[in-house]
């Protein structure tokens, strides 16, 4: 996309991993900022914060005394290194100061089989792969990534309730090669905003644990700005590095 003509016609539906995270843990061809026109923000997804119904702790304060009791013994799970839960996971240390090791899965299906198996105490996952188990008790769910709680699951608390200024989601948006110009940017903005409106569509993303978003380019060129703003303290700060 980086390299293809700027006419509208070759577009890009990208995410954190490729324009928050990859620029600050490895080489890439391309420049996230420079190489790329934002459209709009399609999608935010939250991930969930989920432990193995063995870990005594029911609430977020309860792990957190639990963790501080146990420094270094508690393990949790992620999609893989770089991954948004990787990130939420390191966040939540941070905040909450505690000492929790990061094991890394390859996709979010086997690490939250792992955890519901006992396999690893805790982790965050995305709510399509974390749902069916919390339905049939054999994961419990403590706390959601976003700021806001998640209308799939409201009796779950925002982590950031009690860890005031946690927020860490992943995002998908559509691009365009960097020179495309501003009335083709436009039309395909108020085209996709106008898809994402469709109560089937809306209805389908909000199933899947997807939380449809509307903006316009400005708007999502400064949120992808932010976020990866965002994502390089968090990496910097925690010391993460491409081997976990």
């Amino acid at each position: 996309v980086a390299k293809a003509p700027p006419d509208g016609y070759t577009l890009l539906v990208g995410n954190h991993a490729g324009l928050a995270m990859l620029p600050h843990l490895s080489k890439i061809p391309y420049d996230p900022f420079k190489s790329f026109a934002p459209v709009i923000l399609l999608v935010t997804v939250p991930n969930i914060l989920v432990v193995h119904p063995s870990v005594p702790a029911k609430s977020l304060s309860e792990l957190i005394a639990y963790a501080k009791a146990n420094p270094g013994k508690l393990t949790y799970a992620s999609q893989g290194v770089g991954a948004s839960g990787h990130i939420a996971g390191e966040l939540f240390k941070l905040h909450a100061g505690v000492d929790i090791v990061h094991v890394p899965y390859k996709g979010a299906a086997p690490a939250v089989a792992d955890i519901a198996a006992g396999q690893i105490p805790m982790g965050y996952n995305s709510l399509p792969a974390a749902l069916p188990l919390i339905q049939d008790g054999k994961i419990r769910p403590l706390g959601v990534t976003s700021k806001e709680r998640m209308p799939q699951i409201p009796k779950v608390p925002s982590i950031s309730e009690h860890l005031p200024g946690y927020e860490l989601v992943n995002y998908f948006g559509v691009f365009g090669p960097a020179g495309m110009p501003q009335p083709i940017i436009e039309k395909l903005n108020r085209a996709v905003e106008a898809a994402l409106k469709e109560p089937a569509l809306k209805s389908r993303f909000e199933t899947l644990g997807l939380l449809p978003q509307s903006q316009t380019p400005e708007q999502a060129k400064a949120y992808v700005a932010a976020e990866a703003a965002k994502f390089a303290k968090i990496i910097v700060d925690a010391k993460v590095s491409p081997e976990g």
